[in-house]
């Protein structure tokens, strides 16, 4: 037996589309007679994710794409629309291409009886794991409107602060670029111009302004073997954070980096109060919201502690004592859990600490930023400083002499 997807007109030539299981081409034709339809076309049906390259995309959804999406559909259940209804609406919005190839296949997929869930399932590569664990956990609990109302809430916040970090890193990395390329530039261009010129006044080159005149001559003898050495290095790099040691090598470091650890440290623990407080309310006990939420930390070191956590709860041990021990979260985070615990209102107190730890984030960007940018001008400033006394010290020696 094979499923095909077919277009059918009945004697009034009203066409009909859908998918039929049938033994071939034949059967197809002939089941859909018995229904006074006439088979126009039809192709195998494989219900597998459309292929993103003639679409132009990655193969992953956008957080904006999912934000929307999930808004609609909660809006149109709550509205008593029914899935299958809701589904035929939105795949004709003007979403992406691929977004649109991939609900035709989902609307099929529930047509032909699956649950939703199961539908989203085999779009594995498309949709996050944990927009497809809430989808299940709102099937089974009923509360399908208010999980896609919670995920596009989730997916929004998270995107703010994703454009909030990169606005934040965006002016120092400017500064780090201009001092690079300030350098390079005298180095390359200023201070050879400068020597040539002095070099028939016979001045000798002393102290600091020789150490930039030796290192400008290093810099365009061997810049070819330099420039080598950083796409090699670059290239190592790259290959090595592409494998899970030199991934999770690298969630550590921004961890334990100054400034980044905090930023980062504030980011998981938001992620973790959003994300948790709505797997809690929507009916997930704690040992399973806990494996669900381990998707979303967006660390490997945070998710290799938490794992453990996980643990220590499943046999027993309190959530507050389990974070606690493995020092995944703040302080702050930890009593707030355990005031949850101890007023069976857990999904309560996270939801209220959303809010709380979303500021905070913010407020920590904002003060690693107003304390990266004066030590970059700094920078800045001392480089260029050293090469201009470099350069001109010789001038000013020549204007004593003089005098």
């Amino acid at each position: 037996m094979q499923k095909y997807k077919y277009t059918a007109v009945n004697i009034a030539k009203e066409k009909f589309s859908g998918i039929f299981i049938a033994n071939d081409e034949h059967d197809l034709a002939v089941q859909l007679s018995k229904q006074n339809l006439y088979l126009i076309s039809y192709r195998v049906y494989k219900g597998t994710t459309p292929s993103s390259f003639f679409t132009l995309g990655t193969g992953k959804l956008t957080t904006s794409d999912l934000t929307t999406f999930c808004r609609q559909y909660a809006i149109m259940i709550n509205s008593g629309m029914s899935l299958m209804a809701a589904l035929d609406i939105l795949k004709a919005q003007p979403y992406n291409a691929f977004l649109k190839s991939i609900l035709e296949v989902v609307a099929e997929d529930v047509k032909s009886g699956s649950m939703l869930s199961d539908a989203f399932n085999k779009h594995d590569k498309a949709f996050p794991d944990f927009f497809r664990s809430m989808v299940y956990v709102g099937e089974i609990s009923g509360k399908l409107d208010m999980v896609f109302n919670s995920l596009a809430d989730y997916y929004e916040n998270d995107a703010k602060i994703k454009k909030k970090t990169k606005s934040a890193m965006a002016y120092p990395s400017m500064l780090g670029l201009m001092t690079l390329g300030i350098l390079i530039a005298m180095l390359v261009f200023i201070v050879p111009t400068f020597r040539s010129s002095l070099s028939s006044l016979d001045v000798e080159a002393e102290g600091i302004t020789k150490v930039v005149y030796d290192l400008s001559d290093f810099v365009l003898e061997y810049w070819l073997y330099i420039l080598f050495i950083i796409v090699v290095v670059g290239l190592i790099l790259f290959v090595f954070l592409k494998t899970e040691k030199g991934k999770y090598a690298f969630d550590v470091f921004k961890l334990k980096a100054p400034i980044l650890g905090t930023v980062t440290t504030d980011l998981v623990t938001a992620r973790f109060a959003r994300g948790f407080s709505l797997l809690l309310s929507s009916g997930m006990d704690i040992a399973d919201a806990m494996e669900s939420i381990q998707v979303v930390l967006g660390n490997r070191d945070v998710t290799r502690r938490f794992k453990k956590a996980t643990e220590e709860v499943m046999q027993g041990s309190s959530l507050a004592v389990a974070l606690q021990k493995y020092k995944i979260f703040p302080d702050m985070m930890v009593q707030m859990v355990a005031v949850g615990e101890k007023t069976a209102s857990l999904d309560e107190v996270l939801t209220r600490s959303c809010n709380f730890f979303d500021e905070k984030v913010e407020s920590t960007l904002q003060s690693a930023t107003s304390k990266i940018q004066p030590v970059m001008l700094l920078l800045m400033g001392g480089i260029v400083g050293v090469l201009f006394i470099a350069i001109y010290s010789p001038m000013l020696s020549i204007m004593t002499t003089i005098a």
